[in-house]
């Protein structure tokens, strides 16, 4: 029996429907490629060019504050959040021309309500290390996010939804950094007909060199759960949610790093939580993630948390929805089964990180059978001994 004929004999225990099995084979289907790693793989990852940039935004904010070093280096930030602004002339010729928005009459800044809260962090995963922009306020972090991918549009930003990975940014700070330097070897020539030409040339194929990728995370409860839910104190609550939150989304860059795989799909989604909650807990617990999509009074479904948010595009049926949902509960029930039978072996950095990878061999289908835990087990087997080294 092939991958695809397992995984329909799981489906089949949850429908009768060729049609629904059909969709969920096509939503289910892993995007995780593991001929493309490196071998051996070395961790952790090597960091991106734009880190350095980032490092400096760190050491300039300590001599005045993150959110005014940043508002002078990233153009949305010189931009408030207001319908129509990404249709002005003003605001295209600021973010996709790198024009100076200082004249700008629409330039007249992104308004934060806690400013002085925002945080940049440099965070240290398992993976390596990425750039992460803390907000002080919920209203602050959707300002943010719709600064960064809605083009400082008003568009709504779920509740649940608590972090965001920037990737892809177009840092014209970056780009100015490269034509300085390239006026002071070149002086002879610095016209901006010369600099195009160079920028079409030699800059614009290699995206390493502008685009930067960043984290924003709210200090807010994790997924919109309030702390007497999670029958914690709000002060443990606001901590552990930002450290679920941090690793969750080291887990998502991870994945596009290796894979260049980064969705908003629920497979992905149980990866990233599974490290969240250790990290943050220690072990496992499949309450804590069946309570952040909606899933704790299980068959029932709490219309608003998250899960909704991974329905695919275009959004699977009602049914096929239905039958996800018990595929979720049963691979987290699954998974925290192997986290705590297996919890002496998974102490190191070295074993978290060979079995988040050998669960992206994995497809949910097979997470959520009953043979869940000796296909980990098989998944771990099967990576080559050397496949990872610190």
């Amino acid at each position: 029996m092939n991958q695809d004929e397992a995984r329909l004999a799981v489906l089949f225990e949850y429908t009768d429907s060729l049609e629904t099995a059909a969709e969920l084979l096509e939503y289910n289907k892993s995007p995780f490629d593991h001929s493309l790693l490196a071998d051996p793989l070395r961790l952790p990852l090597p960091p991106e060019p734009h880190l350095e940039t980032w490092q400096q935004y760190a050491a300039d904010a300590q001599k005045g504050s993150v959110f005014d070093t940043l508002q002078s280096r990233l153009v949305q930030l010189r931009f408030p959040i207001e319908a129509g602004i990404s249709q002005s002339e003003a605001y295209r010729a600021a973010t996709r021309r790198g024009a100076s928005p200082d004249a700008m009459p629409e330039a007249v800044g992104l308004h934060l309500q806690q400013p002085d809260r925002l945080q940049l962090l440099l965070h240290q995963g398992l993976w390596g290390v990425i750039s992460v922009l803390i907000t002080g306020c919920r209203h602050d972090f959707v300002c943010l996010v719709q600064a960064f991918t809605k083009h400082n549009e008003p568009e709504p930003i779920p509740d649940s939804m608590g972090s965001c990975i920037i990737s892809g940014y177009n840092n014209w700070d970056r780009i100015g950094q490269l034509r300085r330097l390239w006026e002071t070897e070149h002086p002879a020539n610095t016209s901006a007909a010369a600099w195009a030409e160079e920028f079409r040339q030699y800059i614009l194929p290699h995206k390493e060199l502008y685009q930067d990728r960043f984290m924003v995370i709210s200090n807010g409860p994790y997924s919109g759960v309030p702390a007497d839910e999670m029958g914690l104190s709000t002060d443990d609550w606001q901590r552990l949610s930002v450290t679920i939150r941090l690793e969750h989304e080291a887990t998502h860059y991870f994945t596009h790093r290796l894979f260049s795989a980064m969705r908003n799909n629920i497979l992905d989604e149980l990866l990233a939580d599974y490290r969240g909650i250790v990290t943050a807990n220690g072990r496992y617990r499949a309450d804590w993630f069946l309570r952040f999509l909606g899933l704790h009074d299980f068959p029932t479904y709490h219309s608003g948390r998250r899960l909704e948010n991974y329905r695919g595009d275009p959004p699977l049926s009602d049914e096929a929805f239905r039958v996800l949902q018990a595929l979720v509960k049963a691979a987290a029930e699954n998974l925290e089964r192997f986290d705590h039978d297996q919890a002496n072996e998974l102490t190191t950095t070295e074993a978290q990180a060979r079995l988040l990878l050998a669960l992206t061999r994995l497809t949910l289908e097979e997470l959520a059978s009953r043979e869940a835990v000796a296909f980990i087990q098989q998944a771990l087997q099967s990576l080559p001994s050397q496949e990872i080294t610190s």
